[in-house]
């Protein structure tokens, strides 16, 4: 299951991203988390050291790797060279799963061990100085993309994505990669127009989102939160001296959380898993290409020099049964 957390910039998604990785961890679940932010935090939040987080490797350096290992024999994509971040998988593509070693995970993934398991930790890589001026974002961030879309995972798999602020999943249909968006919102004014934003975006592809209310201090947050997002409200977390001492560096073992806040992630587990039975494989694909040929047409031709829309294979859906 792959799942997505976003929000504005200090909105706690990365926090609460990092809780949700350490519930499915204590829950025996096998877990590959992705700091895919501008800002990388997601280290850190699940106790790796300064030194530990920035010796990180960055996915962006090894999109070569990546590209070539996914490609495989797919006879539709001439070269690593001419794939770009929406490129979809066909026949003869090599497909990334959850539980197997390969390349990818080598170069790119590394374990982090926690207090009742362990995840795999990949991370886009920060923007330094060195890139102004001759790289973009986007470049960094579409080798998360380039594995979702040849990622085949099952029911009781989890791919936890740690977003980047702001609208860039949109451009290149990285929004609709996932079962299950959290959207985490302060009970705030401009907390509740991201919500908008967001779900106005996403209203035409079928996106699952839910509002994950953070720094709720109260009945009158609550009812806040209530009356501007209604339904899609799942959970609200309160205020948490387990998480303010992590945050300082000095946590104590996850099983200590407040037993409110681990029902809060219980339930965002439950959401994640009950939506496994919506899972559209066909839309999916269609989605994939549609983004695709847009971004071919608009910018990919003309800087591969290649006809992108040659990559489709028709008769392609990606889903489980290939696993096999």
């Amino acid at each position: 299951m792959k799942i997505a957390f976003v929000g504005k910039g200090g909105s706690g998604k990365t926090t609460l991203s990092s809780l949700f990785i350490r519930h499915l961890a204590a829950n025996e679940a096998p877990v590959v988390a992705v700091d895919a932010d501008i800002n990388q935090h997601l280290g850190a939040a699940l106790g790796l050291s300064e030194a530990e987080a920035a010796a990180l490797p960055a996915m962006g350096a090894h999109l070569p790797l990546i590209k070539e290992y996914l490609r495989g024999t797919n006879p539709r994509i001439v070269s690593a060279e001419t794939m770009i971040k929406t490129t979809p998988p066909g026949e003869g593509s090599r497909l990334l799963r959850v539980r197997e070693d390969n390349p990818v995970y080598e170069a790119c993934a590394r374990p982090v061990r926690l207090d009742d398991g362990e995840v795999r930790l990949m991370a886009t890589g920060p923007f330094t100085e060195s890139d102004l001026g001759v790289a973009c974002y986007h470049s960094k961030v579409g080798a998360v993309e380039l594995c979702l879309n040849h990622l085949v995972d099952g029911p009781d798999e989890y791919v936890v994505v740690d977003m980047t602020a702001g609208s860039d999943s949109f451009a290149s249909g990285l929004f609709t990669r996932f079962d299950m968006t959290f959207l985490v919102a302060e009970p705030t004014r401009k907390g509740v127009s991201v919500y908008r934003q967001y779900k106005e975006y996403a209203r035409n592809f079928g996106v699952a989102l839910k509002v994950v209310g953070n720094k709720v201090q109260g009945p009158d947050d609550l009812d806040f939160l209530r009356e501007e997002v209604g339904e899609d409200l799942l959970v609200a977390v309160g205020h948490s001296d387990w998480v303010r001492a992590m945050e300082k560096g000095r946590p104590s073992r996850f099983e200590l959380l407040e037993a409110e806040n681990r029902m809060a992630l219980q339930a965002l587990q439950d959401a994640v898993d009950d939506s496994y039975a919506h899972r559209d494989r066909e839309r999916y694909t269609r989605q994939m290409v549609h983004f695709h040929l847009r971004n071919a047409e608009s910018w990919g031709n003309a800087k591969t020099g290649a006809d992108l829309a040659a990559q489709v294979d028709p008769g392609f859906v990606l889903g489980e049964p290939l696993a096999v």
